[in-house]
């Protein structure tokens, strides 16, 4: 039974690693079974040496799943260096065309193909409920349930048309939290009528469009479970998802090194509650993953089941809805090699710059005219959640200097704004347009009141919201994208200008 259960276990753990080729560690534990592998930022350089990366991993172990979380729009792993070529849920949202939500995730879907990529943490289902979430936000379809139910459907329909799984996050429901998870523990109040109505309309809807895949969340639902997150409460992933909602797929965590469950039930311990609970694997995402963790891990579950913590039976079956998915990743084998084609052949010349161009919402005072020279653009920067790299680009500097040549830009954060940085902008602005870009400023007094500031004494400034809008359009021109990623940029600059890029 040992080295039953020792592969059992191996098969749920999907673990990160650094580097951009597999380290020897990874590849031993491959060659032992282990079940998956999460990607990340820090894993990619092109698309060519993921492919080889990939290839690798399946050279050790031809059924792992090889994950990713590729949201596009802020949250882009693929394309960290350069920013998404697509817009994100929010801006997919604004346009309400589940055609379009469902060709840009096929777009997707055909370039994680081409990566060898099978599992895709996405798409974000959260209703964003809460406009001062702090970790949704644009990631989130909207605050509309039916609106988000019917684009997440679209969106792993559109994921899964290229072999590529989907992956709905995150369960129940993360949309009304004014908490980070990966920082601290978010309470959701709602009751569940409420959670019926709001949150849980898009995960079923999700569900019968046949995602393969969902995440847990990490956060407290005292209407469901008083006591434990939802990443380890049976009540939540047994009692409600399998029983009432009558998943089938596999259920996989969110990193299940984040503060508010590492601090509270240490790393072993909550793999061994999360897989107890009825998670099927675990995302073991950290930078700090190494050998010894991914052994402790197996060998924590192999003990549980041992000292009855966790039943055999349960492990049995997390391992074979895992081996469930891998079958399912092998049978689309063809699927995703038509795919990888299509993307090579169309590169990036898809749906990206026509969705953000449709996302566009423009509000123009009676004075309002299109930008027609130099520009300076001041782009005020914010403390982004973890889910963002702060290495990928952002803007609508960049490109309105390719539209204005001279256009000049500069970025103010808190400090740089609070110590004669926007005072020095306005004067630098002398003479010429000014272009205000921001994100969320409702979420942040010291952004609300640099804007106020700066619009008291230009008021003939355009304002760029990049983020989840919020409160009145300000500004001669209002420009709000549903996203910072560079094809909203793009979008916003044409906007500006009356000029196709």
């Amino acid at each position: 039974m040992a080295d039953r259960v020792r592969v059992w276990a191996d098969g749920v753990l999907q673990p990160g690693f650094v580097g951009i080729t597999p380290p020897a560690w990874i590849l031993r534990r491959l060659d032992e079974g282990l079940g998956g592998v999460a990607l990340f930022g820090r894993n990619i350089v092109d698309l060519g040496q993921l492919a080889a990366l990939t290839a690798a991993l399946r050279d050790r172990n031809p059924g792992v799943i090889v994950a990713l979380d590729e949201e596009s729009g802020d949250v882009t792993r693929l394309e960290i260096g350069s920013g998404s070529t697509r817009p994100g849920n929010h801006a997919l949202g604004a346009v309400d065309d589940p055609a379009l939500t469902h060709a840009v995730a096929a777009d997707i879907g055909d370039q994680l193909a081409a990566a060898g990529v099978t599992l895709n943490y996405a798409p974000t289902v959260d209703v964003n409920f809460n406009p001062d979430n702090p970790v949704i936000g644009v990631r989130s379809f909207g605050a509309d349930p039916h609106l988000v139910a019917r684009h997440s459907a679209a969106w792993v329909r559109g994921l899964q048309s290229s072999g590529v799984a989907a992956c709905a996050k995150h369960f129940p429901g993360h949309g009304d939290t004014d908490v980070d998870s990966h920082h601290g523990l978010p309470v959701v109040y709602a009751d569940r009528d409420r959670l019926d109505a709001v949150e849980l309309a898009p995960f079923r809807a999700a569900i019968e469009a046949g995602t393969r895949a969902i995440m847990t969340a990490h956060l407290l639902l005292p209407a469901l479970d008083p006591k434990l997150p939802a990443t380890l409460s049976p009540r939540v992933l047994t009692d409600l998802l399998r029983t009432e909602l009558g998943y089938t797929g596999l259920v996989v965590t969110d990193g299940i090194e984040m503060a508010p469950i590492r601090a509270e039930f240490g790393l072993a311990g909550a793999v061994v509650q999360a897989v107890a609970a009825g998670a099927d694997a675990v995302c073991v995402g950290g930078e700090t993953a190494d050998e010894d963790t991914a052994i402790a891990l197996r060998d924590a579950l192999v003990d549980a089941v041992h000292n009855g913590t966790l039943p055999e039976e349960r492990l049995a079956e997390a391992a074979g809805r895992v081996a469930e998915l891998s079958a399912w990743s092998d049978a689309h084998a063809s699927v995703r090699t038509h795919a990888a084609a299509r993307w090579r052949t169309n590169g990036r010349d898809l749906p990206g710059l026509a969705a953000a161009r449709r996302a566009v919402r423009t509000w123009r005072g009676p004075e309002a005219e299109p930008v027609t020279k130099p520009a300076h653009v001041v782009e005020f920067t914010t403390m982004m959640n973890l889910a963002v790299d702060g290495a990928t680009p952002w803007g609508v500097g960049a490109p309105l200097a390719q539209l204005l040549p001279g256009t000049t830009v500069e970025r103010l954060d808190a400090a740089a704004a609070a110590n004669g940085g926007l005072p020095n902008a306005l004067r630098t602005a002398s003479g010429r347009p000014l272009v205000l870009v921001v994100r969320d400023a409702h979420r942040h007094g010291w952004l609300s009141a640099a804007l106020a500031t700066a619009l008291a004494a230009r008021p003939d400034a355009y304002v760029v919201e990049m983020g989840v809008p919020g409160g009145a359009p300000v500004g001669a021109m209002h420009v709000a994208t549903f996203g910072s990623s560079p094809v909203c940029g793009q979008a916003a600059a044409e906007v500006l200008t009356g000029v196709r890029g």
